[in-house]
């Protein structure tokens, strides 16, 4: 149960910000970067710090303006399941469950939450500062549950979900209304 939790919480980081928290969990291995992460073990962990690095100052900046969040949207919708399971397989290592259910968790909820968020970019014609602001906080938080306090990082991830759920209701009863407004 720890370990569905830990990628839950790893899952939703991932469908906040990409480069974030593969940075994180690279950085809190110490000397080994990267070295027990599945997929990324392979890579050189240079190649990997300057690739995570680059692309989290890229969100960081780039999530501020407008066509920054655009383009964030489309490279996020695409890469959030992968980076998702990835990070699920990177905090639920000793697990007794089969890894291709930690990794499909993980991807799962990080497309789910993705895809939240590219709704209410679309609705709101861009994501405001604040909202900007708790993304890049929430993410980095539920990254340190995921390693460091489990329990709190999936509560946290399953109340992002819940949340999902709430906005997907809304966002149905707001397409029924404009749809018989127009009619």
């Amino acid at each position: 149960m720890i370990e569905i939790l830990a990628a839950l919480s790893a899952g939703a980081a991932a469908g906040m910000r990409l480069g974030t928290p593969l940075l994180i969990i690279g950085l809190l291995q110490g000397s080994n970067l990267w070295s027990q992460v599945p997929v990324l073990s392979r890579i050189s962990p240079y190649v990997l710090l300057a690739l995570f690095t680059s692309w989290s100052l890229f969100e960081l900046f780039a999530s501020k303006k407008f066509g920054g969040q655009r383009i964030l949207q489309l490279v996020q919708l695409f890469l959030s399941p992968i980076v998702g399971a990835i990070m699920g397989l990177a905090v639920a290592s000793a697990t007794e469950l089969p890894s291709w259910i930690i990794a499909l968790i993980g991807g799962l909820l990080a497309l789910v939450l993705q895809l939240v968020q590219l709704g209410w970019f679309y609705r709101l014609r861009g994501l405001p500062l604040w909202a900007v602001f708790l993304q890049d906080s929430l993410c980095i938080v539920l990254v340190l549950f995921a390693l460091d306090a489990p329990w709190q990082g999936g509560l946290i991830a399953l109340t992002l979900l819940w949340l999902a759920i709430r906005s997907a209701k809304q966002w149905y009863q707001w397409y029924w209304e404009n749809r018989q407004n127009r009619e």
